[in-house]
């Protein structure tokens, strides 16, 4: 359950999103340059999660895509995040097909969110560490569970945006996230193995679905 003081703050940062959006659809550079400061954190550690040292390049080209289809695009703040991340999320798996890469490990699939009660363990103690070393213990997932965690916790979807990402029911991504992060949590507890853990953790990328 997403407690008060935070829902109130994802709604602030939604509404001011999508304000923006709509200036940048009327042809507000401004708009457009908050829009992109808005969500573009958030969406390079997404990527990042799914092609590793190329998500600087995949990112940008998402970001192509989003500028060159932003007429099209109908919604609020939420439904922005959750389009770009699609789009996002398109371009990483071209990217790794395009590359026949192999993952040194399997990573993610596409399973996703609506937390239930009792995530704030792994949530506060994710949020208290750097971007890399979150994103490399969520490496370590299952890979039904990692990209779940990705766009809860990095990108900032809700449970019903974060399925439609996916193409996946809720309760199916309810259940990776739970699982994720309560793995996560394990890992961070004092006896949960956590040393050495996260410097000895390699890049890994997004599995190739064909």
């Amino acid at each position: 359950m997403v407690r008060g003081g935070e829902r109130r703050r994802t709604q602030e940062c939604d509404a001011e999103l999508g304000a923006a959006v709509e200036r940048a659809q009327q042809g507000d550079e401004d708009g457009f340059a908050a829009a992109y400061r808005l969500v573009h954190p958030g969406l390079l550690g997404y990527v990042r999660g799914l092609v590793g040292e190329d998500a600087e390049d995949v990112t940008s080209e998402a970001w192509l895509e989003i500028a060159r289809d932003l007429g099209r695009f109908r919604g609020d703040g939420a439904g922005f995040r959750g389009w770009t991340a699609t789009i996002a999320r398109h371009r990483a798996l071209d990217h790794l097909r395009k590359l026949k890469r192999r993952p040194r490990t399997s990573m993610l699939e596409q399973d996703v969110l609506e937390l239930p009660a009792g995530r704030d363990t792994a949530d506060d103690a994710l949020e208290a560490l750097s971007t890399g070393q979150a994103l490399e213990m969520i490496a370590t997932l299952p890979r039904e569970q990692a990209e779940a965690v990705l766009l809860r916790v990095v990108v900032g979807l809700d449970g019903p945006a974060a399925a439609r990402v996916l193409g996946k029911r809720s309760g199916s991504v309810r259940t990776s996230a739970y699982r994720g992060l309560k793995r996560l949590a394990e890992q961070l507890a004092p006896d949960g193995g956590r040393t050495g853990a996260v410097t000895s953790a390699a890049p890994r990328t997004l599995k190739d679905e064909t």
